[in-house]
């Protein structure tokens, strides 16, 4: 062992009563305790973390990734969060890679905790809910030194939050629909205590896992369920036929009006010119009255010889018998047209008289 060290180091090799370390092996060894001592604060912060130096138990600053450097112990130490990792955290049920269970220790066999997982909704029912929360370290020196735990603290304010937002929903929207609504209430409302607690924490998600209502009563409200789907089912169907029917009939009654009011029209505009040309013969009529009578007499017996058959007999003719056509008694005569124009005062029309009938 001697050999190992510079001359003058350690007692002398003839033996002796005397002896001691020489003044150059207790620089060397003050020496080397310093270079060792120095050297120990050299510390490697890896990409996902970020370095913070303590002075005396202090916060003093932080560090990014790569080799660093800070006075060793016991002036000086550093801590290493990874504050690029996405932490998660799991109300009402734990499974078998909850990162919570990971920290603390905890039983990490798949399980329900009811717990923490009933709650009550705004309409006075009891729902199950199971959710995950996942978050990361936003600012590390606020995240080490604000809260003592902050997986709990995370996990704690985010069931406080949940039952609030559920408070105010009722059971039918937080099964259905509402689910994305819920999520973004509570993650607001989360943040929102993390950042009064100075917690250094972001939440970046919360997840809806399960939202059920309690197992004793499951089956009986799916019924319910159901029974609320045939319900909406039904009204869509009737608002389909509704929404088909009521525009068509309003459709039939715009025609409808429509047409009365066409109807309308013809006939003032008809009885207009009906009663201008009354007016026009009536004028002429005044002006000449004989020539008017004897058209009007003409035209009448024009438009009645030719829709009536007419039998000319000659009156010299004797021992004609009349025919009376008994085969047409119960047929109906075709409509005769309207007159051309009205008679005023015209003589009746003649009417040949048939001959008499021989005795016997």
């Amino acid at each position: 062992m001697r050999s190992l060290f510079p001359p003058g180091f350690g007692p002398p090799r003839g033996g002796g009563g005397g002896g001691g370390f020489g003044a150059k092996g207790v620089l060397l060894v003050v020496v080397l305790l310093a270079v060792g001592w120095v050297a120990s604060g050299t510390y490697r912060v890896q990409p996902d973390e970020q370095g913070v130096v303590l002075r005396f138990g202090a916060y003093k600053y932080k560090t990014g990734p790569g080799l660093n450097w800070h006075m060793p112990w016991p002036i000086e130490e550093v801590l290493r969060p990874a504050f690029t990792r996405v932490n998660r955290v799991e109300v009402g049920y734990r499974s078998s890679g909850g990162d919570l269970q990971a920290q603390t220790g905890l039983d990490s066999k798949p399980r329900d905790v009811g717990v923490e997982s009933l709650m009550l909704t705004g309409d006075e029912n009891i729902i199950d809910i199971n959710f995950a929360v996942f978050w990361r370290i936003r600012d590390a020196s606020a995240f080490l030194f604000n809260t003592r735990n902050p997986g709990y603290t995370v996990k704690s304010a985010a069931e406080s939050v949940m039952r609030e937002v559920i408070g105010r929903t009722p059971i039918q929207p937080a099964l259905t629909d509402a689910r994305a609504r819920i999520e973004a209430e509570v993650l607001k409302g989360l943040q929102a205590i993390l950042d009064q607690y100075g917690s250094g924490v972001e939440i970046t998600q919360v997840q809806l896992q399960k939202v059920d209502p309690p197992a004793a009563v499951i089956d009986s409200f799916r019924d319910v369920q159901r029974a609320n789907t045939d319900a909406d089912r039904m009204r869509n169907e009737a608002e389909s036929y509704r929404n088909d029917i009521v525009p068509r009939a309003r459709g039939d009654a715009a025609r409808l009006v429509a047409e009365a009011e066409g109807s309308r029209q013809s006939s003032i505009a008809e009885a207009g010119g009906q009663a201008q040309r009354f007016l026009s013969v009536l004028k002429a009529y005044n002006a000449a009255k004989d020539v008017t009578m004897q058209r009007l007499y003409i035209e009448t017996m024009q438009d009645i010889l030719s829709h009536t058959p007419a039998t000319i007999v000659d009156d010299k003719l004797q021992g004609v018998v009349p025919f009376l056509p008994l085969n047409d008694v119960g047929r109906t005569p075709p409509p005769r047209p309207a007159a051309s124009a009205p008679v005023i005062n015209a003589p009746a029309p003649y009417q040949p008289q048939p001959a008499p009938r021989p005795a016997g």
